[in-house]
Parts: C-alpha cells; sequence; structure tokens
C-alpha cells in the first residue's frame, strides 16, 4: 500500500468516526432536547395550575371583601334608619297626651318598684309626674308593699322625661331614653345576627 492509499484510508476511518461521533452526539442532544421539552411542559402545567389557583383565590378574597362592604353598608342604613325611628319614638312618648303619658310612667314605676319604699328623682324636665301621681302610684302598690314611694328633693338629667327609682345605693333608671336605648341594643342584636347571617 502506498502513502496516497494509507492517506485516503486514514482520512476515510476519521471521516467514518467523526460521522459516528457526529450522529451519537445528535442523539444525544436529541435526547436531551425531549427530557428539557418534556420537563417545560411539566412547568408550563404546574405553573398554569398555580396561577388558575391563585385567580380563583383572589377572586374568592375579592368577593369576599365586596359581601362583607356591602354588608357593612346595609347595616349602616339599617342603624341611620334606626336613629331616625328612635328618635321619632323619643318624641312622640315624650309629646304623649298627659293621660297615656301617666299611664306608662305608673305601670313602669309599678313593674320596677322592689320595696315600695324607694325614692323617685325626676328627670329635670319632668313636670307631669307630682306629688299625686306617687300617691296614686302607693295605693295601686296595694297592701303587699308598703307603698311609701317618695319623691326626691332633687332631680337629674335624664333625657327629658322619665325618673329614677332609689333605694339606699341601688337605683333603677325608668327614664325614655333608658327604655328607648334598652330596644334599640335589642334591635341592634337582630342586626348583627342578620349582617353576619348573611
Amino acid at each position: 500500500m502506498d502513502a496516497e492509499q494509507v492517506t485516503d484510508k486514514i482520512t476515510a476511518d476519521a471521516k467514518a468516526q467523526a460521522e459516528k461521533i457526529i450522529q451519537e452526539a445528535k442523539a444525544k442532544n436529541d435526547a436531551e432536547q425531549a427530557a428539557i421539552d418534556d420537563q417545560l411542559s411539566k412547568y408550563n402545567t404546574q405553573t398554569a395550575e398555580i396561577a388558575r389557583k391563585a385567580a380563583e383565590d383572589e377572586k374568592a378574597h375579592i368577593l369576599a371583601a365586596a359581601r362583607m362592604k356591602i354588608a357593612k353598608q346595609y347595616l349602616a342604613e339599617k342603624r341611620s334608619i334606626l336613629d331616625g325611628v328612635f328618635e321619632q319614638a323619643l318624641q312622640k312618648m315624650r309629646s304623649l297626651d298627659d293621660d297615656r303619658y301617666k299611664n306608662l310612667m305608673a305601670k313602669r314605676m309599678i313593674e320596677a318598684v322592689e320595696t315600695g319604699d324607694e325614692e323617685v328623682i325626676l328627670d329635670n324636665n319632668e313636670e307631669r309626674i307630682d306629688h299625686e301621681f306617687i300617691k296614686e302610684v302607693n295605693r295601686k302598690l296595694g297592701p303587699g308593699f308598703q307603698g311609701n314611694l317618695r319623691l326626691a328633693a332633687s332631680k337629674a338629667d335624664l333625657g327629658g322625661a322619665g325618673f329614677i327609682l332609689r333605694r339606699g345605693k341601688v337605683k333603677t333608671n325608668i327614664s325614655l331614653a333608658v327604655l328607648i336605648d334598652q330596644a334599640r341594643k335589642d334591635l341592634e342584636i337582630e342586626l348583627a345576627k342578620d349582617l353576619f347571617d348573611n
């Protein structure tokens, strides 16, 4: 074999070896690319699922916040309406004719009496409850009580009408403002239930 044949053989063998290395590298590259594509596809699927869940959570959070805001506005509107209603109720109670007002106060006084010897402290502006009124209530208290209710020498600021029964250090406030306030508290409990039930 002459030198040219040896050179051709070496060149052919080198080309074959190079072609084999290129084919192996291409196969390895294709396998790695397929693995990367598979991982990328899984990553994209996971990312899309995370984004979908995050969007659902954000949507649920926004909706819950909106519902709470609407419920608070609804409650505030109800409170505003109640403020007006209770103010009107207080004005109507203050403007009752004398007979109806005295009947209401007598009933409330009789219900609040514990021993019958309490002192009656009137509101600064109370003009319809007097000694005659107290005498009548004492008669209605009957024999089970001492019937010794008496007007106090001093008055108090009770919001325009009503009285306090005092026996020693114990005081029972029967002013119109307190009666209205108690009714309001009962209704506000209902409003709170309404807010959190919805």
